[in-house]
Order: structure tokens, then sequence, then C-alpha cells
């Protein structure tokens, strides 16, 4: 067996095999896009994966994504608008693996609102705080007793590198949802690390998900497009990938002196703005 960087037995692939052996991990939102991107890491690595989503298509096809690879993740429906139907998957989850040990809080997105400030409702900054705030500050509640009840937890917050420099296409409601993501992430980290729980946020660029593509190509022109890759210093865009990976180090046991940090991963592009 090969070792990877850093002395774990690697896979064919690279990947760290069974760093995650034993352990439980909950990612919200995470049936497509960088949630699935990371799903798939944590479940190579030895992790049972919960996935967490609405869209029931997108769930089996992720389910049926890791049993051709023999992975163990669970896909469970959740409408993660409902309190309570947080609070009862959260229960489901527990009663079934008997434990959670990492959580991934990755639902978010800017739901196509406008991006011109003038042009965003009290409704537009509504809908995006429930989505990018509440939910998961919902979610960490309904998880921290289970942790700190087991004296271990990885917690990883999805925020963004709109939350820390802007963004130039999604707007403010977006910015400061992911802004705001980043002060609870401190918090968390502050009042629960003496129970042996991190708490960290992953801020991602541009990551090619087929929705912000879709944004992308709404809003930029293919010279704007052109111009914010050579913003780039490794010179191409994420991918859920590359964020998975990074998840993988902030959910992982030997990361547990890393709390309260931010992780840019954006290529270097946070240099050039």
């Amino acid at each position: 067996m090969t070792r990877s960087e850093g002395g774990h037995p690697a896979t064919g692939s690279g990947v760290p095999a069974r760093r995650f052996a034993g352990r439980v991990a909950l990612i919200s939102a995470a049936a497509s896009g960088i949630g699935r991107g990371a799903a798939l890491r944590l479940a190579r690595e030895g992790a049972t994966v919960v996935v967490w989503d609405r869209d029931a298509a997108m769930l089996d096809d992720v389910a049926t994504a890791a049993h051709a690879e023999g992975l163990s993740i669970d896909p469970v429906m959740v409408d993660m608008m409902q309190p309570d139907a947080i609070a009862a998957a959260v229960a489901a989850l527990v009663a079934r693996h008997g434990r959670i040990d990492v959580l991934v809080n990755n639902i978010g997105g800017s739901l196509h609102t406008p991006f011109r400030f003038l042009d965003q409702s009290d409704q537009d900054w509504e809908r995006v705080m429930a989505v990018n705030v509440t939910a998961c500050v919902q979610t960490t509640r309904a998880v921290l007793p289970h942790m700190m009840a087991a004296g271990y937890g990885r917690i990883v917050n999805l925020g963004s590198k709109a939350g820390r420099f802007g963004s130039l296409f999604a707007g403010a409601n977006y910015v400061a949802s992911k802004g705001a993501m980043q002060g609870f992430t401190l918090q968390i980290a502050q009042e629960f690390g003496p129970y042996g729980i991190t708490c960290n946020t992953l801020c991602p660029g541009a990551i090619l998900t087929p929705r912000v593509e879709s944004l992308l190509s709404q809003r930029k022109s293919p010279e704007e497009r052109t111009r914010m890759l050579e913003t780039i210093p490794v010179g191409r865009h994420g991918t859920p990938e590359d964020i998975g990976a990074a998840i993988a180090f902030l959910a992982a046991e030997e990361a547990g002196f890393v709390n309260g940090a931010t992780l840019d991963i954006n290529g270097g592009q946070s240099m050039s703005i």
C-alpha cells in the first residue's frame, strides 16, 4: 500500500483511506454540487455519510453513484425551511446511526435574487438569510447536544469568497449572509471548543457547479468571464472535488487544533482583488 502526503494510507486515486472509519457525517443540501463532492470524498475515506436534500431525483442519483462504489451514503429528503423537519431528521439520524461526528453546513445560495442592492426586496433578503444562515443555525443547534455528549465533533460551515471580499455576480444579501456565517463560526468555536468540538469556515471562490455556471452565464459576458479567470493565479476555476478535499481536512480528527479558522480556497484569487 502506498502512502499519501502526511503518512496516510492512500487509495489508487490518492485519497487517504479510512480516515473516517467509524465516523458519521451529516452534510446538508448535498445531493449535488459542492455537497455531493464532499459526501463522496468523506464516504471514500470510510465515513457513513447522511445526505440531506429536498430534490428526490438528485438524492437517488447520489445514492446510485455511492452504491456503484460500495460507499455508505444515506440519502434523506428534508425540507430545511421547516425547523421541525430539521430537528426530526437529526433525531432520526442519531436513532439510526447512534452518533454524529461531523456536520457540514453546506446549504446555501443566492437563489438567483437580483444582483443590485436597490433591486433587492425585503423578501429577497429574508429568503437568502433563511437558507444561508437560519437553516444552518437550526441544524447546528440540533446536532451540538449529541456532539457534546460524545465529547467530540467537527463542524464545517460553508462561507464564501463573497462573504470576505464582496461578489461580482451575487448580491448584497448573499454577501451579508456568508459574512454572518463567519461570525457564527467564531462564536461556536469559542463556546464549544472545551467540549472537543471544533468549528471552522471554508470560503470557496466561484466553483463551477451547474448552479454557478447558470448564474455566470446570465450575469457575465464571455469577455467578463475570461477576465475573471485571469484573476485566478492557478489559471482555472475550482471544482466540487477541490472543496471536498478541504472539507475532509477540517472534518478529520487530525485537525483538532484548527478551531475558529477561515480557509480561503479560491486558487489565490483573493490576492488579485
